[in-house]
């Protein structure tokens, strides 16, 4: 894990990995850059940077007034100007994705292609409520085997998924001390989730169409609760060269080892070659 400074003095932790070119990977809202380690041992040839965001992860804690889309995106250009990378193409996972639309329309330089991952310009709303129920809060689960099985209990939506993986996501976003398990980021991520929930929903179209002339992809969960089928249909009539991959058997979040989720991103990368 490397570091570097933010503009306002926050040490942000980063990893840099593989050789070739490069692709920058943006996780999910209470997530860090491990979101990627299924991924990494299909791309050959990629060199994968990951961010962990202001409050998660080994970055600084910063407060919840921080915890923005506008603040994390400005991180993520200074992690470019940081690594000397002009343009990249983005893989955003949900918040991710999000962040890589706002970088593709006020950045659009930077921005040579963007790989969306179970999110869209419409986020719905039984999808917010489920994340509303656990952000900033510790697992009941004492120990990494008992939150991985109450994973694979309560995860509706996902099928065919092994034990073992569950209790991989278990150890990658939950920390164990004398007291069970705890959050891996700042529980001050609630407080910033609720202000954004609680606010109009903005409309984040024309951030989509932003990026009408630049390659990009769409992968879904066929299950998923946060992306409907309806949003992903429009995305791909207003984006008609749009790539689009559904992955059965899962929800919100595919993790990105999936035949149809490496066949996506592969498909982007060579669009963006």
């Amino acid at each position: 894990m490397q570091h570097f400074t933010a503009d306002d003095g926050a040490r942000i932790a980063y990893r840099d990995t593989g050789t070739g070119r490069p692709l920058l990977c943006l996780a999910g809202l209470t997530r860090n850059s491990s979101d990627f380690d299924y991924l990494a041992p299909h791309l050959n040839g990629v060199r994968m940077i990951g961010m962990d965001y202001r409050g998660r992860g080994a970055s600084d804690w910063t407060g919840a007034e921080s915890y923005t889309i506008a603040r994390e995106a400005q991180d993520a250009v200074q992690l470019l100007d940081h690594l000397g990378l002009t343009s990249v193409p983005i893989l955003g996972t949900s918040r991710g994705g999000l962040i890589g639309m706002a970088l593709a329309a006020t950045h659009p330089g930077r921005v040579s292609g963007l790989c969306l991952n179970d999110v869209g310009p419409v986020i719905e709303r039984a999808g917010l409520e489920r994340i509303f129920d656990y952000v900033g809060r510790d697992p009941a689960a004492p120990t990494h085997a008992a939150a991985a099985r109450a994973m694979a209990r309560n995860m509706a939506g996902f099928a065919n998924v092994p034990d073992s993986r569950w209790l991989e996501e278990a150890r990658k976003h939950y920390r164990a001390d004398a007291g069970g398990l705890k959050i891996n980021y700042d529980p001050a991520l609630r407080e910033a989730f609720l202000e954004a929930y609680q606010a109009e929903a903005p409309d984040l179209w024309p951030l989509f169409e932003a990026r009408a002339d630049k390659p990009v992809a769409l992968i879904r969960g066929a299950n998923s609760e946060l992306l409907s089928q309806a949003v992903a249909n429009e995305m791909a009539q207003r984006h008609p060269g749009m790539i689009f991959a559904e992955v059965p058997d899962r929800a919100h979040i595919p993790f990105l080892d999936e035949p149809e989720s490496l066949a996506a991103i592969r498909a982007l990368l060579r669009m963006t070659a």
